[in-house]
């Protein structure tokens, strides 16, 4: 009976924190419903009937769908590079011997305690210089180096991979690269998938790197016409509009945290390596 009661307080307790983590959520849903003024004068959780003007002030506004598919671009790349790359360089930091690879992975850490917000201007500057104003290059390629994630993946590489693994394929006659493709990279796969959950997510959610680069406005990512929308000069009349275009920008985050979640989940018991 006492197991039960503990399991009870517990279930109950998960509940109660799904609650309160969804409430938010579905407050923007029914915001999104409701006109500016009824946010505004009012609280409520039942849905209004502003959605259509809501939906009309987004399109008088901007394109949402193209600022969609302009976040979806660069954070799909940037997903796909910081992966890989951090990958790569998780393996060698980890299974390599060389010198050089302490002082390497100490201005790893170094870099990491350092806020990006800091560098903004010398970035901004380089890219001027570069020519790559208005361009998704300055968004995207940076993405190689992304020092958070090449820690992570170093340290979970080190407690799963077996250095006897990479031994019996080198005996084999199996080379470097075909060792990490065919063997390290899908043993990497779980963390991979965690840390890509977060990077996209940031990609996504990136507002003041694409408010600094981008000049035009069929070139702006979502955040930046949601924040144009939020600070035009009729605020109130523009509530409604700004909630319903955050919600529509969170499905893409949805769907990607739903597949990679499955594929962590999936790859559990194929990453798993006996000593």
């Amino acid at each position: 009976m006492g197991e039960k009661i503990k399991k009870g307080i517990l279930y109950t307790c998960l509940v109660l924190l799904a609650f309160v983590c969804l409430l938010p959520f579905y407050l923007m849903m029914i915001n999104s419903t409701r006109s500016g003024v009824e946010i505004v004068t009012s609280f409520s959780i039942f849905p209004g009937k502003s959605i259509g003007e809501n939906w009309k002030v987004i399109k008088n506004y901007f394109n949402l769908f193209q600022g969609m598919k302009n976040s979806l671009f660069i954070a799909v790349l940037v997903t796909i590079l910081a992966g890989y790359f951090s990958s790569i360089t998780a393996y060698a930091l980890a299974m390599y011997k060389f010198k050089g690879r302490g002082i390497i992975f100490g201005v790893i850490l170094i870099f990491m305690m350092i806020p990006a917000q800091l560098s903004l201007i010398g970035f901004y500057n380089l890219v001027s210089a570069l020519k790559l104003i208005n361009s998704y290059i300055p968004l995207i390629v940076p993405a190689i180096a992304s020092p958070g994630i090449v820690f992570f993946l170093k340290q979970y590489l080190e407690s799963v991979l077996s250095p006897s693994l990479l031994e019996a394929a080198r005996i084999d006659g199996a080379g470097e690269l075909y060792i990490f493709h065919r063997i390290v990279f899908p043993i990497m796969m779980p963390g991979v998938a965690t840390m890509s959950i977060g990077t996209f997510i940031g990609s996504w959610n990136n507002y003041l790197l694409p408010l600094v680069l981008l000049t035009k406005t069929e070139k702006f990512t979502l955040p930046v016409l949601v924040a144009s929308l939020k600070s035009s000069t009729d605020i109130v009349a523009n509530q409604g509009a700004t909630y319903l275009s955050v919600a529509i920008s969170v499905i893409p985050i949805i769907i990607a945290f739903i597949f990679f979640s499955r594929y962590i989940i999936d790859s559990i018991g194929a990453g798993a390596v006996k000593e």
